[in-house]
């Protein structure tokens, strides 16, 4: 008797082609983004080691010092303006970033993904380790660090653009929402390898706090040059010229129709681009002074060390992965993505107040107040940097033109980016006057992103109306 198919082989062989490739392109752009997140997480770990309470340090026998309080600070982070000079840190490379997204989306167009993908990866490794390498060098210039964080933000504007576009081509928009909230997990797995990675070694060795993950990026930029299939085009072509070529005896070459590429101003006129990139530029003002200025936050208001506000400050981000899969089922299921972005946003305001009033009362507060306010922040976040920006490449509108994705994707992060840049920079500025002030200023900006007019076109006058009567209300709550 001849023995069945074994289980195994027949679940592999249960699955088209189009889907192990499709797996397979979801798998690889994840781990791409997880790596160029988890080298963006070590600047905001590190600062705390950079200008520390050296009252707590125990002072080697053999050092000479005449200053007890900056003796163990980094140099120039040893004054009293340090949290200004980490603003400036911060926005090198938020500035850069955010004015090179406008520009990277243009390029992601005309561009091979992979090789575009791939040169951002390694580049961005090696600005990444030479933040590090600042360390063992005994660099001590504000400039150089400045510098590198300047052309690190501008390598890593390859990435979002090229990835969402290149999971665009693959996903069609009927289940978006989901899959891509699930795969939008890079970012805070990104977050949480980065915070761990960089964690282990700021005490003894914070320049490895660096070199670690530029190591790791630049290896996905290789991994990325021999592996990624940009388009299902891309499979179409090898299966037919080498189909054709063992018929005919020799290689066939397979032409692929290509649409113009969008303009600037034309990304900008589809409905809905300026409203949801609006959102989230102050979406993205709140998770970005999250991720830059939590661990310090923690560290000042419930006296952890570096290592341990690193590590408490991952949970924001395990809040983050289950905010952006939820918002995605429910505007799948809904077809409402303004809504759901808008309800997740309206219920973010008071947990950042709560958060801040009882969030280290105790441990178990902590934890709890940091996966909801994650789950909400990052929430609406993932689903417009993800399938808003998605649908909207592919809007009705662009009549079928596939290559919009890449430059309508870099228009919403690019303005998103300009809050991310600016909330870090307010929250250096705002933070010697009190935490409850910076606080503040991220309620406000989570309060103004939940003006989006497309609520209106998804669920009728009454609703917006309702939505923005519990804006006033929440407001007049919080500054009562």
């Amino acid at each position: 008797m001849k023995a069945p198919l074994a289980p195994g082989i027949r679940l592999i062989t249960s699955f088209s082609r189009d889907s192990w490739y499709r797996g397979f392109i979801l798998f690889l752009t994840f781990l791409f983004y997880t790596a160029y997140h988890l080298s963006r997480k070590p600047i905001s770990i590190v600062k705390s080691e950079l200008h520390r309470n050296c009252s707590t340090v125990i002072r080697p026998a053999n050092l000479n010092i005449t200053n007890n309080v900056t003796w163990c600070d980094w140099q120039p982070f040893d004054q009293d303006n340090y949290q200004t000079l980490f603003g400036v840190l911060d926005n090198s490379f938020l500035v850069a970033y955010a004015i090179g997204m406008f520009f990277s989306g243009i390029f992601g167009e005309r561009l091979s993904l992979r090789y575009y993908l791939s040169f951002g990866m390694v580049m961005s490794g090696l600005f990444t380790s030479l933040f590090g390498l600042g360390f063992y060098w005994n660099i001590h210039s504000l400039g150089y660090y400045a510098f590198v964080q300047i052309m690190n933000g501008l390598m890593q504007t390859t990435g979002w653009p090229a990835v969402v576009a290149c999971v665009g081509n693959w996903f069609g928009k009927g289940k978006r929402g989901f899959i891509m909230g699930v795969w939008n997990s890079h970012t805070s797995v990104g977050n949480i390898l980065g915070s761990l990675i960089a964690g282990a070694f700021v005490s003894s060795s914070w320049g490895l706090s660096f070199i670690v993950p530029g190591i790791i990026i630049a290896s996905t930029g290789v991994l990325c040059f021999f592996f990624l299939v940009e388009s299902t085009s891309c499979v179409w072509f090898v299966s037919e010229g080498l189909i054709n070529g063992a018929i005919s005896g020799e290689p066939q070459e397979v032409t692929e129709e290509h649409s113009k590429a969008i303009s600037f101003c034309g990304a900008l006129s589809i409905p809905g681009v300026v409203e949801f990139s609006l959102c989230l530029l102050f979406a993205k003002l709140v998770s970005y002074t999250f991720l830059y200025w939590l661990p310090l936050y923690i560290s000042n208001v419930a006296h952890f060390d570096a290592k341990e506000a690193g590590d408490m400050s991952t949970l924001f981000d395990v809040g983050g992965i289950l905010g952006g899969v939820i918002a995605g089922l429910i505007s799948d299921y809904t077809g409402g993505r303004a809504t759901t972005c808008c309800v997740m946003l309206i219920f973010a305001a008071p947990m950042l107040f709560l958060y801040n009033a009882f969030g280290q009362r105790s441990l178990a507060t902590t934890i709890g107040m940091l996966l909801v306010c994650g789950s909400l922040v990052n929430g609406p976040y993932a689903l417009i940097t993800t399938a808003v920006s998605a649908d909207l490449g592919t809007h009705e509108s662009l009549r079928g033109n596939s290559r919009a994705l890449s430059t309508v994707t870099a228009i919403i992060d690019g303005t998103g980016s300009i809050g991310a840049a600016l909330g870090p920079l307010f929250a250096g500025l705002i933070s010697p006057t009190g935490w409850n002030n910076v606080f503040y200023m991220l309620i406000s900006a989570d309060i103004l992103a939940c003006l989006i007019r497309d609520v209106y076109k998804e669920t009728g006058s009454m609703f917006f109306t309702i939505n923005n009567l519990i804006i006033l209300t929440v407001l007049i709550f919080l500054y009562q």
